[in-house]
């Protein structure tokens, strides 16, 4: 296997990893998050709106995390830094 081929498995299989972890760990968190939510509403109905407010925004902040997994992951694969060097 030469060093180009290394560095192409290497980025697939990087890349694949970081898709991994990051969707089901953000998965995981969003669906704590909801159900803590949900359960927070149903004790303090008078609170719904607060608590529904601060869950968008709490789902935000965790979906970015998966978002920028995504990105990572594409940059590992199409503008990987390491081919030029190998170039």
């Amino acid at each position: 296997m030469d060093a180009l081929t290394a560095i192409a498995v290497t980025s697939i299989i990087t890349s694949a990893t970081c898709m991994v972890f990051g969707s089901i760990v953000p998965a995981y968190g969003e669906s704590k998050i909801a159900i803590q939510a949900i359960q927070g509403m149903t004790q303090q109905p008078d609170e719904a709106n607060d608590i529904s407010r601060t869950l968008f925004i709490s789902m935000a902040m965790v979906e970015s995390t998966a978002i920028y997994c995504f990105v990572v992951s594409m940059i590992i694969l199409f503008a990987n830094p390491f081919w030029n060097s190998m170039l």
